[in-house]
């Protein structure tokens, strides 16, 4: 795959800000290796204010979604739930694959499927089988799109807070360093100021911004690197692509460590 004229990512996460915790710096190397990126929060974040009411909540976070895109100069897609409304079920399944198709794209990005929250697995499973089902004609999809058969790789983030639900740590089949773009990886999820709030209120974060650059120094240093990094598992190809290929460290080369044991 590296070497083609063009590779496109898409990077799917539930929440705005998901994808800047945990994919930025990613996405910022993949931008400057030539790669065209594309961006959707499944959720809108209509519940992640104390303050504010829905409607005006997930104004102002699609806003800060939108601003965190163009931050990185990828394609914005509309989120297509409402907060706590993220189930495994066929309508969201129908939906994000009539988006996989729109994009057609050679790399998915996606979340743990482990992690402390049920938004985050359930929006990792409908990413998976919205990938799986591009290639099924005689699945329509919602709106209906004629089915797409690109190779396609899936890769999984780390979760936030590197454990799942039962505090075990999520450990990384290979790690990025992202130490020279971890000051673009900040003022990307800077984008989503409304957070910052919200997230001392309710989970008792100090800092937002330096929660990320905490646990992006956690990550790397359990690689036995210096700086920051950000972790990733390549999902099984069967179903996704013809040959086992990984295009992510292939294009990330330099800045790839592979986890040793």
């Amino acid at each position: 795959m590296p070497g083609q004229k063009n590779v496109t990512v898409f990077a799917m996460a539930c929440h705005p800000d998901d994808i800047e915790f945990m994919m930025g710096g990613t996405l910022f190397l993949l931008k400057a290796a030539g790669c065209s990126l594309h961006y959707m929060n499944l959720a809108n974040g209509c519940c992640g204010s104390t303050e504010l009411s829905r409607e005006e909540t997930a104004r102002v976070r699609r806003l800060e979604g939108r601003n965190a895109a163009q931050m990185i100069g990828a394609v914005f897609h509309e989120s297509l739930a409402d907060d706590l409304e993220v189930f495994y079920g066929p309508e969201l399944i129908a939906k994000v694959t009539s988006v996989v198709r729109q994009i057609r794209p050679d790399i998915m990005l996606l979340p743990s499927p482990e992690d402390y929250m049920e938004d985050h697995m359930n929006t990792c499973r409908i990413g998976v089988t919205a990938a799986f089902s591009r290639c099924v004609p005689s699945y329509p999809g919602d709106p209906p799109a004629e089915a797409t058969y690109q190779d396609v790789i899936l890769y999984h983030a780390l979760p936030y807070g590197l454990r799942d639900a039962l505090r075990r740590p999520v450990l990384p089949d290979f790690t990025i360093d992202i130490t020279s773009v971890i000051d673009d990886k900040e003022r990307m999820l800077a984008c989503h100021d409304s957070q910052k709030a919200w997230l001392d209120q309710t989970q008792g974060l100090n800092s937002y911004l330096q929660t990320m650059r905490d646990m992006s120094a956690e990550v790397a240093a359990s690689a036995g690197m210096q700086g920051y990094a950000e972790g990733w598992r390549r999902h099984s190809h069967l179903g996704f692509s013809a040959v086992e290929t990984d295009p992510l460290s292939e294009l990330l080369e330099r800045y790839c460590t592979a986890r040793v044991g």
